[in-house]
């Protein structure tokens, strides 16, 4: 138990005069009110109505033990970034001295982010990462996702109160990515370098109880030193309960917008169902959405949601996309799906496709041409039509699933989806459909691709070999990944809580800078 100087104190407001001194310290201290000696805690003071202001998603921030020099932490709205800054001598043995900011849950979670320290440092062992603990006492049982400064990673626990703490180390070294779950009694820790896929290590061995602390710390491993680190693309995601039946069972849903360069990512739009699948327009000024539905156009300069006329139509799925010069919207829609084709700015849909089930996915640069798969006898195709109508010509043969179509900006090729090789895989062909050649061959299942406007990159959604090949459902740990269109390795852009919807239709900036996409999770 770690206690403060005794302050001489004695008011009508004793709150007003604690309230200092829990903020040199939140976890505990003792004073002299009136001539009797109490403690008090952050969590009693907050009990009491004085808690101090929540920080970003979080519920409050505190100093965990000794610490010498007192931590820090601030919220910037407008980046969506936290930076921590904590001295504290370690968080090993049987007790912990460092900085922390906090929520309470209950039940399963999933937090997110990507850190990195700020400066060289003075301490290999400096500490970041996200941690659970069982209560705020520094001998706290806890189970920790930790990266230090020389890039050592490891998962570190304490089983029981004022226990040794153990590690599970990683061989990965320096991940910038780092995510803590839990789903019932499990906890997984998953990292990686940015632009790698996760590595994971899962423990079930410690006991915390339902209701935690869950959040994201700092330790300098000297306490006579501050270390500063910067936390970025922070999600506490509070996922699908077991027994989730798709299309029935919504969870909340974030289109967020993402630096395909960076990794940073930013929360434009909430709600509490489903929103699925945005196309960004041309002149870069609105996001075109499907929720619950129906189509919507958000307006990013002014944050505001305006619905898209679509007349009877109003089932529509995911399956749509903005012509080239952004005047007209494809959709799909009713039992079976047929392909429509409406203004950007609404009205009566004009049926394209003359029979169905039909999944429309894309425009021809001119204008002139949709594409979209038709299920017909059987099989799943890819199918292309005169916008203007008229009869659909089939344009691969393949066994098994061909979805996902999509024209390059110079209207050359056509990428598309395919199973035919066993798993799910990005293709291409040329625009007649001849020359099929396959873009991605990992262990993977990879959809949706998407052509940059620069004709230079496609994106596109990635599943694990877990998730059958057919198949691209809702809430499931899924990365983003990028490719040149001249091929090689792909690389991660985005870690991503989501699946269904959250990528299905060509979302890149008109600058080829930016992707948007959608996230799940309910708030913590």
């Amino acid at each position: 138990m770690v206690m403060s100087p005794l302050f001489a104190l004695c008011s009508r407001s004793h709150a007003a005069q604690i309230q200092p001194y829990l903020a040199m310290n939140p976890v505990l201290f003792t004073s002299t009110l009136c001539g009797t000696q109490i403690i008090a805690s952050a969590a009693m003071f907050a009990a009491n109505g004085g808690a101090p202001s929540p920080i970003g998603q979080f519920d409050q921030q505190a100093d965990i033990g000794a610490v010498q020099i007192s931590g820090s932490a601030s919220y910037d709205a407008a980046k969506q970034e936290y930076v921590i800054q904590s001295s504290g001598t370690n968080m090993w043995v049987d007790h912990d001295e460092f900085h922390f900011v906090w929520k309470r849950v209950k039940g399963d979670f999933i937090v997110q982010t990507s850190a990195e320290f700020v400066g060289p440092g003075v301490e290999a062992h400096r500490k970041l990462g996200v941690i659970v603990r069982a209560s705020l006492d520094p001998r706290s049982s806890h189970l920790n996702a930790c990266r230090h400064g020389d890039g050592l990673t490891s998962l570190q626990f304490r089983r029981s109160e004022g226990a040794p703490t153990e590690e599970k180390r990683f061989a990965i070294n320096g991940p910038d990515v780092i995510q803590l779950a839990r789903i019932g009694g499990i906890y997984t820790m998953s990292v990686a370098r940015f632009g790698e896929t996760l590595v994971s290590q899962s423990f079930s061995e410690v006991a915390l109880g339902d209701e935690v602390y869950v959040g994201l710390y700092v330790c300098a491993h000297n306490n006579g030193v501050s270390e500063q680190a910067v936390f970025r693309n922070v999600r506490l995601i509070r996922p699908a309960k077991e027994g989730f039946v798709p299309y029935r069972d919504y969870i909340g849903s974030d289109i967020e917008l993402l630096d395909v360069a960076t990794g940073h990512r930013k929360t434009v739009h909430h709600a509490a169902d489903s929103l699925q699948a945005p196309n960004w327009t041309p002149d870069g000024a609105a996001l075109v959405f499907n929720h619950n539905g129906r189509m919507y156009r958000f307006d990013l300069a002014q944050g505001r949601v305006e619905p898209i006329d679509t007349g009877a139509q109003t089932a529509n799925n995911n399956d749509h996309a903005l012509s080239f010069d952004g005047r007209m919207l494809g959709i799909s829609s009713g039992q079976p799906s047929m392909v429509y084709v409406v203004p950007i700015t609404g009205g009566t849909p004009r049926l394209v496709t003359p029979t169905g089930p039909s999944y429309f996915h894309g425009w021809s640069p001119d204008g002139r041409y949709l594409v979209y798969t038709g299920l017909r006898q059987g099989g799943a195709d890819i199918y292309r039509i005169p916008v203007d109508g008229g009869p659909e010509e089939r344009l691969t043969t393949a066994k098994g699933l061909n979805d996902g179509s999509e024209y390059s900006p110079d209207g050359k090729h056509i990428y598309f989806i395919s199973e035919r090789t066993g798993r799910m895989q990005v293709w291409r062909m040329k625009s007649d459909g001849s020359g099929q050649e396959q873009m991605t061959n990992d262990e993977f299942n990879n959809w949706f691709p998407h052509v940059s406007p620069d004709g230079k990159s496609i994106v596109f959604l990635t599943y694990g070999p877990d998730i059958p090949s057919s198949d691209h459902p809702f809430y499931k740990h899924v990365y983003l990944r990028r490719l040149s269109v001249d091929g090689g390795k792909p690389v991660v852009i985005a870690y991503v809580y989501g699946g269904q919807g959250s990528m299905n239709v060509n979302s890149w900036s008109p600058d080829s800078q930016s992707i948007a996409f959608v996230s799940n999770g309910d708030p913590l």
